[in-house]
């Protein structure tokens, strides 16, 4: 599997690898499981080698890979014939072939999972084909009421299976990015983008080629905004939460902008206040807005009530602000927002800091 470089930590540039092209690969995994009862187990009549089948089942209703679990009461052959058997079985499959992991337990009369197997890697299954343990577990053991396999004669099965997916390679250069993504993903992960899963699902040139190219995304960005898309994690946000607002904005990933919102409104300072409310205008992020200009509204009260808590706050914050380049930035570039702030302003009303009102002379 390939791997991307760790990306260097910010003022750090210098140190770590640098390169002109990178590639992060991810393999997807589905997961599910199956559980099959079979009543009256003591009455098996099966001889040794003899099959029972359970139905099949798959991942969801719509998946047309079927599996089943077989087992051999009395055993598979001469080895096992004090053994039960237990294998799961691909029974129709779309593909040529596919590879899996499971593992198989008991449930006992308190329907807890018991006597576990699993496969210690994922197996390589064609249609038709089998994997298992012929020794699953003793016949004598399992038939033995004392402990308390066989409820009411009962035998319970639980399987889980692991099924490896197609992989996807996200590659880029240093001023591209480029997507590929096999069709079979499109509905799935992509989804999480509908900007990129109409890009695929329609007549584009994006469709036609299987392949999107984003030119407007800084690489690391662009990375992590992928992460995102198919683990729905993103480990490196606080270090990138302004540029990945953006691109969540853009790209209509919502779940993303949000976190990217509580990022950076857990940062907010003099310094970048002015900034932060821009760039929630302009990528439409009520609740980053409402924090910002709350934030200049707290440090301006203060400053009126001259307050020193010897932390956070001190009397000439909100002159600060109006000093910093990104406030005069802004009075040239978005003046409505220097109007909506002194508007909040006007409005806000500050009961937790007890301001008291005047009281009229008596004459």
């Amino acid at each position: 599997m390939s791997r991307e470089p760790t990306p260097p930590l910010s003022g750090d540039m210098s140190t770590g690898p640098i390169a002109e092209s990178w590639c992060y690969t991810q393999v997807k995994v589905v997961k599910f499981s199956y559980m099959w009862t079979i009543n009256n187990f003591s009455f098996c009549r099966e001889e040794m080698g003899e099959v029972l089948k359970s139905s099949t089942f798959s991942s969801s209703p719509s998946d047309k890979m079927k599996w089943c679990l077989r087992v051999n009461p009395k055993g598979l052959d001469d080895e096992s014939k004090d053994y039960l058997s237990l294998y799961l079985l691909l029974v129709s499959c779309p593909k040529s072939e596919v590879r899996a992991k499971f593992k198989f337990s008991l449930l006992n009369a308190k329907r807890e999972e018991t006597k576990a197997m699993e496969s210690q890697r994922a197996y390589r299954f064609v249609q038709g084909k089998d994997w298992g343990f012929k020794k699953f577990i003793r016949r004598d053991f399992l038939l033995d009421e004392a402990n308390g396999l066989l409820p009411d004669d009962k035998l319970t099965l639980f399987c889980e299976v692991s099924v490896v997916q197609d992989s996807v390679n996200i590659s880029g250069h240093t001023n591209t990015n480029t997507l590929k993504v096999p069709e079979c993903r499109l509905a799935d992960d992509l989804a999480r983008s509908p900007v990129f899963n109409a890009m695929f699902e329609h007549e584009m040139e994006e469709s036609k080629k299987n392949r999107v190219e984003i030119n407007d995304v800084d690489p690391e960005v662009f990375k992590e905004m992928m992460r995102f898309i198919y683990t729905g994690k993103a480990p490196n946000l606080d270090k990138m939460a302004d540029n990945l607002l953006a691109a969540a904005d853009k790209y209509a990933l919502e779940r993303l902008k949000v976190m990217c919102e509580e990022a950076l409104c857990s940062n907010l300072s003099v310094e970048n206040v002015a900034d932060t409310l821009v760039l929630a205008d302009l990528h439409s992020a009520e609740q980053l807005k409402a924090q910002a200009i709350d934030f200049i509204n707290r440090c301006s009260v203060l400053r009126q009530l001259g307050c020193k808590d010897g932390k956070n706050w001190n009397s000439n914050q909100a002159t600060d602000i109006m000093e910093t380049s990104g406030w005069k930035s802004m009075i040239q570039s978005h003046p409505h927002l220097v109007a909506e702030a002194f508007r909040a302003l006007a409005s806000a009303q500050c009961p937790q800091f007890g301001i008291p009102r005047k009281r009229l002379k008596q004459s």
